[in-house]
């Protein structure tokens, strides 16, 4: 069974230079985009928690309807939540969080059952 991926409104390629860009460069890719593919694209990445963040960057210059009207009640949300939002955090920017490994007693058992 294949799962049906929601299909990105932009080519990774502009995906890719969003992920990577400064928090100063970010404000003029956005702008390259329409407003309609903005819209969408915003509703697209909020909805993946490493992209959540340029979600809300690229929401705070969408028109409400545009939201509304590609995101439903997510877009409603995601247009009051990027006009309370002061900046996008320096961390989703190219920076991965570090990943932590187990610990716990299952962590151990299995380590003892590869000695």
């Amino acid at each position: 069974m294949q799962l049906n991926e929601e299909a990105c409104p932009v080519p990774e390629s502009v995906l890719g230079q969003l992920y990577r860009a400064s928090p100063q460069g970010l404000p003029a890719l956005i702008d390259s985009v329409p407003a309609s593919t903005r819209a969408m694209l915003a509703v697209y990445c909020y909805r993946r928690s490493h992209l959540a963040s340029i979600g809300l960057a690229i929401a705070s210059s969408c028109d409400e309807d545009d939201l509304n009207f590609h995101g439903g009640n997510l877009g409603a949300d995601l247009y009051t939540k990027s006009r309370n939002a002061t900046a996008v955090p320096e961390s989703s920017r190219g920076q991965r969080q570090k990943i932590s490994l187990s610990q716990g007693s299952l962590m151990q058992v299995i380590a003892q059952d590869l000695i």
